[in-house]
């Protein structure tokens, strides 16, 4: 009798390549001629939150354009970042907060396991936390399950981890 093969779909951002992203942009940001003296600051602030402040929204805009470039070049998908509104600072100063996503959230979790079931594969998904453990006996199968989750927009980015034989 074949063993259960299993995996697991995961939502994660990877911490150190926000910061070096903040950190890239940040340079950009100084030496950029259209954002010099324009008090535009990017900061990373505890373990999921992204802090934008410039003096308008028009260079706000800006700032989260090469922002989202940094994030872009170095594997960061930007399907994981939640934008809050912008809401006025000091000085006539604007700021804008950005949460990432981690983890899958339940509504989410509860759609990728009623997709699995509906494809009428031969697999079971189980919902473990943040994140969605699918297991079947067939290692084809459970790489169709990776195709038809590729394929569908789930709001966040998944990855696959995990993949175990037992």
């Amino acid at each position: 009798m074949a063993a259960d093969q299993s995996f697991d779909v995961v939502s994660k951002v990877e911490v150190q390549e926000v910061k070096n992203a903040i950190d890239q942009a940040q340079k950009e940001i100084t030496t950029r001629f259209d954002l010099k003296n324009t008090k535009s600051t990017i900061a990373f602030e505890g373990e999921d939150i992204v802090q934008l402040a410039s003096q308008d929204e028009y260079t706000l805009k800006a700032v989260i354009d090469i922002l989202q470039a940094k994030f872009v070049k170095r594997g960061v998908s930007l399907k994981n970042l939640e934008y809050e509104k912008i809401e006025p600072a000091s000085g006539a100063s604007v700021r804008q907060k950005i949460k990432l996503k981690q983890g899958i959230a339940s509504d989410v979790a509860k759609k990728i396991v009623a997709l699995i079931k509906d494809s009428k594969k031969k697999a079971q998904a189980s919902i473990q936390g943040d994140t969605v453990r699918v297991s079947s006996k067939d290692r084809d199968t459970l790489q169709e399950i990776m195709g038809l989750l590729r394929g569908k927009d789930m709001g966040v980015e998944l990855q696959f981890t995990n993949f175990r034989s037992n």
